[in-house]
């Protein structure tokens, strides 16, 4: 029997379409990670879980899967500017608001780098090939801004660099905002520059020297938009036409908007063919907010602490719930429509899983047993994990694929004697259902999501590229006179923990705990 076909809702499109990847067989695409200024709440994982599930499914019809998503550990402005033109960003007002805790924001960044990485790892959440940070790649976006300026896509003023929204054409079509009147209206918030041409430009490249994080270009110093950090990493990571782009409804207007944009004009034709998109998470039934006392972060839940009097008692009173089943929780709702996450979920979320754990350590103590007897099991749970994976494709219904495997469970449950065989198609069910749907225990893989490479599960060879390219710049601009540039340069790889080294054989480097 053939695999049933991945169908996904298309946001460009406004459709659900079957997904036919550009490669035969293998899935590429780029999913939106944090802004690492605060611990990821439950909303952020549901857009994350919707880009796990995609993954998982891929695997589960026999496709290879490369996925790429990233860390942005660069302070941005919410949008080009602020109301108050000297207004901060979210990092540096978190830099505040954390006080003596952290050296620089460079540490803050680190350090919710690695909260974020153990939560990612906590909920059973498949690694990508390649998670790259954005300060790790500002000067893969300097040479895209570039690039847009000379292709006439960009335009400078003494305030920065600004992506002309009238120089490319269907800007808007993403989100339905094609009419200027309503693009105008959505950016109220901005300050007008007084060189834009047009108040729906947007920025590529701001000019601040007293940002916290700012690197040395051809406009001065300053620091990079927020939109051109993901256009640039997806191409460098995945090439210039790859299949799918994946994030929160947020996002949709004005980041993906933005990207679409800016992809089209430095390749010259559409990059990305679906966009898939995760709707708002409700708790309660109401917004979720600190000031309503339903913002709950994942480690709220997971690792309750004693003065954590916003988390629920029945939570906290237990040390917290299992991860798989906040997993399972967040999976009861599927990712294209609103969800309301309530406790009465969570609670039956942990009863289900651990109804999982249970068949799984029966079934594994009668495959040590290995009794005789015939496969009583074996047609009905392929039956089951069928209509499982049907779901998935469906465009991941989960909520459906749940129910379905819960009746894989009844069954082991109802089964009054596991022969060795019955044992051996149970743990096959088992094994197969947590590769797809990853509820009935922790992966392997999730377990180490560190080992990939560098402190922030960069793979070492793409980390390794990206410090030779700002070494080679570095030469570069000390061949030129641009000293600053080079200091800049070399600051801004002493913060990230790599030891610059000017040797008479030429300019080495290693990481800081690596050294001697």
């Amino acid at each position: 029997m053939s695999s049933p076909t991945l169908r996904l809702y298309n946001t460009l499109t406004h459709e659900t379409e079957p997904v036919e990847p550009i490669e035969e067989e293998h899935l590429r695409f780029y999913s939106c990670g944090p802004t690492v200024y605060m611990y990821a709440h439950i909303g952020n994982f549901r857009s994350f879980l919707t880009a796990d599930l995609i993954r998982r499914t891929a695997e589960a019809i026999g496709w290879d899967v490369t996925n790429v998503s990233n860390i942005t550990d660069v302070g941005h402005l919410t949008q080009d500017d602020l109301v108050d033109p000297g207004g901060e960003d979210k990092m540096q007002r978190a830099l505040e608001r954390e006080g003596e805790r952290f050296a620089n924001i460079y540490d803050l960044a680190r350090h919710y780098t690695e909260a974020f990485l153990e939560d990612w790892g906590a909920l059973n959440l498949r690694e990508p090939e390649v998670r790259p940070r954005a300060t790790e790649h500002v000067t893969d976006q300097l040479e895209a801004v570039i690039e847009l300026v000379e292709k006439e896509h960009a335009y400078t003023t003494d305030q920065g660099v600004y992506f002309s929204v009238e120089s490319v054409e269907d800007y808007g079509h993403l989100s339905g905002n094609t009419e200027a009147q309503q693009l105008e209206a959505t950016e109220r918030d901005v300050v007008e520059d007084p060189g834009k041409q047009d108040p729906r430009d947007f920025a590529l490249w701001k000019h601040d020297p007293q940002h916290l994080m700012h690197w040395h270009s051809p406009w001065g110093w300053g620091y990079p938009g927020w939109h051109i950090e993901c256009s640039v990493m997806g191409m460098q990571y995945l090439g210039d036409r790859f299949d799918l782009h994946t994030g929160g409804e947020d996002l949709i207007f004005p980041h993906h908007e933005c990207e679409i944009a800016q992809n089209q004009s430095l390749a010259g034709h559409q990059v990305v063919n679906y966009w898939v998109h995760t709707r708002f998470l409700q708790v309660e039934g109401e917004k979720m907010s600190k000031s309503k006392g339903n913002f709950y972060t994942v480690r709220d839940l997971i690792h309750p602490g004693p003065d954590d009097d916003h988390v629920p008692d029945s939570v906290r009173e237990q040390g917290g719930v299992d991860p798989l089943a906040l997993r399972y929780a967040l999976m009861q709702g599927q990712y294209r429509k609103p969800f309301n996450f309530t406790l009465d979920t969570l609670h039956t979320a942990a009863r289900h899983v651990r109804r999982y754990q249970d068949a799984a350590e029966r079934v594994d103590e009668a495959l040590e047993a290995d009794a005789d007897g015939p496969d009583e099991l074996g047609s009905r749970l392929g039956s089951v994990y069928g209509r499982t994976l049907e779901a998935m494709c469906d465009d991941l219904n989960t909520p459906a694929a749940t129910a379905a495997a819960l009746d894989g469970v009844k069954a082991i449950e109802q089964t009054d004697r596991l022969s060795g065989a019955t044992a051996r198609s149970a743990r096959s069910w088992l094994d197969r259902t947590n590769a797809l749907l990853g509820i009935v225990e922790p992966d392997h893989e999730a377990e180490q999501h560190t080992d990939k490479g560098s402190e922030n599960g960069l793979a070492l060879d793409h980390l390794s590229d990206s410090i030779n390219t700002l070494l080679e710049d570095r030469e570069a601009a000390r061949a030129d006179g641009e000293y600053a540039r080079a200091d800049a340069i070399r600051d801004t790889l002493e913060a990230l923990g790599i030891e610059v080294m000017d040797t008479p054989d030429g300019t080495e480097w290693e990481r800081r705990g690596q050294l001697g």
